[in-house]
């Protein structure tokens, strides 16, 4: 199928041509035409299948062609889509201005950790589309900003991050905002409880698109498992990073701390890298991600929250500097690269103390990762740290040759030292 073969119009068709766009993937080939038939949707899809198209497509069209066009200077807000990071609505505020550069159509994004008047100026300007997060949403809304009273159109992205994030309760706020009569779009790439009951609270007689099983891997992605001991990670990932066919890496990593850890080493080895994570500014992170794009850094290591909305059509290479404790934030890490039918390769490091969770990641995809055969940095730590009382630890995992006893006064060991550690380790957030 071709998108000629969408009832698509000619601004649409020419700004799909300009990019270089000829086939739908299969979401959007669903989607699109039940959309501008004005269905309510429920889309299950994971990051990468091209769902962005499979809405902004349709809504630029819907309302381009609308008999309520409104004059100039007269815009009432029409379209509303609620995404959970800022990295994401600038990526689909970028998709709407490619699909709709022949229109007429004005569109805003708004989001945190920046100043809102750039925001507010651009409101008062009249705009057709807004992109937003919950959480400056609600906040220019109460500033009244923002009416959603014209809002005809409205998308939930990423419905299950939003729930990963805390943002559920803000989601339900908006959506008591909204008028009742509405088309409305749901996407999530998993499906729990929550979400499905979310879902029947914002859909009406909703059609159903699922165009790959819940959780699972792209099949263009190749993956691989290194099983290593922690303390030989830097020294892997230097390793994977000699190969010169590597043109850039994403790199994940569980916390903040981590992420600034490593770019700190990757520096010291001359390799050109950045972090991105909540810390840092929303200018600094998209400074970050541009130098990624545009090849001026080799490497880009981030947290789960920062990564969701990172969008690099050309990035080969994951890697999973450490192992997720949710299977399905491991889908979506390695859906960064093999995206819209591209080869990508993901590489997972994982340490003894992490094996539980690479078990239940290949039970939720349904395969074993195969384990990589050019790993110069072998596991020789095979025993995990026995659980507290509390599900701590007790101490470091030991090879045979490290069980000696302690030294000194009992007061002085140093395993308390070695708890705080870690339960404060535990604690550290995205």
């Amino acid at each position: 199928m071709s998108f000629d073969e969408l009832d698509l119009i000619n601004p649409i068709k020419k700004a799909l041509q300009t990019e270089g766009y000829t086939k739908p993937t299969p979401i959007q080939a669903q989607a699109i035409p039940l959309v501008l038939e004005g269905n309510d949707l429920l889309g299950c899809a994971q990051t990468g299948t091209g769902k962005t198209a499979a809405f902004a497509i349709p809504i630029i069209q819907l309302l381009h062609t609308s008999s309520h066009q409104q004059a100039k200077g007269t815009r009432a807000i029409r379209a509303l889509i609620v995404t959970p990071t800022r990295e994401l609505a600038i990526q689909i505020a970028d998709s709407f201005a490619a699909y709709g550069k022949n229109t007429p159509l004005k569109y805003a994004v708004i989001f945190g950790g920046v100043g809102q008047k750039a925001q507010t100026d651009a409101l008062a300007k009249g705009v057709d589309i807004l992109i937003a997060t919950p959480g400056r949403l609600l906040d220019l809304m109460n500033q009244r900003y923002i009416s959603l009273k014209s809002i005809n159109l409205f998308v939930l992205d990423e419905a299950d991050r939003m729930l990963d994030m805390g943002f559920i309760h803000d989601v339900k706020k908006l959506i008591a905002a909204l008028p009742t009569k509405r088309q409305s779009l749901f996407f999530s790439a998993t499906m729990p409880p929550v979400i499905q009951k979310l879902a029947s609270e914002i859909l009406k007689n909703p059609v159903k698109v699922e165009v790959t099983p819940e959780s699972s891997t792209a099949d263009t992605i190749n993956q691989f498992v290194y099983m290593v001991d922690k303390d030989n990670k830097n020294k892997l990932l230097i390793h994977i990073l000699e190969d010169k066919n590597i043109k850039t890496a994403l790199v994940f990593t569980k916390t903040k701390h981590g992420a600034d850890k490593a770019v700190k080493m990757l520096l010291n080895h001359g390799i050109k890298a950045a972090a991105i994570h909540g810390n840092k500014s929303q200018n600094a992170r998209q400074r970050a991600l541009e130098e990624f794009k545009s090849h001026k850094i080799r490497v880009l290591v981030a947290t789960d929250i920062a990564a969701r909305g990172i969008d690099v059509d050309d990035l080969a290479y994951v890697v999973n500097y450490e192992i997720p404790n949710i299977p399905e934030t491991y889908v979506h890490r390695i859906g960064r690269t093999g995206r819209a039918g591209a080869n990508g390769t993901a590489f997972s490091f994982c340490e003894i103390e992490e094996k539980e969770f690479l078990q239940d990641i290949q039970k939720i995809i349904g395969k074993t990762i195969p384990k990589a055969e050019d790993n110069p940095f072998p596991m020789t730590k095979f025993t995990a740290l026995p659980k507290t009382k509390k599900g701590g630890k007790s101490g470091k995992s030991k090879t045979a040759a490290q069980h000696k006893p302690a030294q000194g006064n009992a007061k002085n060991n140093t395993a308390p030292t070695a708890k705080k550690k870690f339960f404060r380790k535990r604690k550290e957030t995205n």
